[in-house]
């Protein structure tokens, strides 16, 4: 008995210690790479992309793996100027990505026409590299 307990509890270590592990706290900060930029919070998330900008409501949350899904919104900008009445052209998203805590991949995919956005890879603390649309 007391062996099959030491058992258990020596897997159960095992399985922890193989898990990613990241709390959202762990996530907080400024995220960066090619054509994206990721301001993480822990109750909202900001988005800034080449063209077009977004936000997650709540906090993201890995699993023992690292992944991870969140909803927001996605709003597609142009170049030019805006004009006073135009209305922005938002959608809503579905966020769906991995961590390590460190890195992140991040695919972007509107939820009302299941247009898959892109996928980006990101690096906390690292500078985005944006080229905004003129």
């Amino acid at each position: 008995m007391i062996r099959s307990l030491i058992a258990s509890a020596a897997a159960c270590m095992t399985a922890a210690a193989c898990g990613v592990d990241i709390t959202a706290p762990d996530l907080v900060g400024e995220w960066g790479g090619e054509h994206i930029s990721l301001s993480a919070s822990l109750n909202r998330s900001t988005l800034e992309y080449d063209c077009a900008h977004g936000t997650i409501e709540g906090t993201i949350e890995p699993d023992r793996s690292g992944n991870f899904e969140v909803t927001g919104i996605h709003v597609r900008e142009h170049g030019g100027p805006v004009q006073q009445d135009e209305v922005p052209d938002e959608h809503p998203a579905r966020y769906v990505g991995w961590t390590n805590g460190d890195r992140m991949t991040l695919t972007v995919i509107l939820t009302d026409t299941g247009l898959e956005i892109g996928t980006y890879r990101l690096r906390l603390g690292e500078q985005a590299q944006l080229f905004k649309c003129l």
